[in-house]
């Protein structure tokens, strides 16, 4: 059960900073829109347009760490099971 938690905890932290990496490495806050500066043709002004779209920032690498954290502190608490005798 020990090596278990530890295992949880390892793929979580690793998960979480691949798909950080992947989806973009914001390292601000997670923003579930984006700003999309587009050009109007006729009068050529800048607009913004805002397209939903996930980038997960620091705060989603702190919660996956801190979740990774605990897992890995409750396996401190839980006893190695004793082997039988054979």
């Amino acid at each position: 059960m020990k090596r278990t938690l530890r295992r949880m905890a390892l793929i979580i932290v690793v998960a979480a900073i691949a798909l950080w990496l992947v989806l973009g490495a914001n390292r601000g806050w997670t923003k579930t829109s984006v700003a999309v500066v587009t050009l109007d043709e006729v009068t050529g002004l800048e607009g913004r347009t805002y397209k939903k779209r996930f980038v997960p920032g620091v705060d989603f690498l702190a919660v996956a760490v801190a979740g990774a954290g605990v897992l890995a502190g409750l396996s401190m608490f839980v006893r190695n099971r004793k082997q039988p005798e054979t």
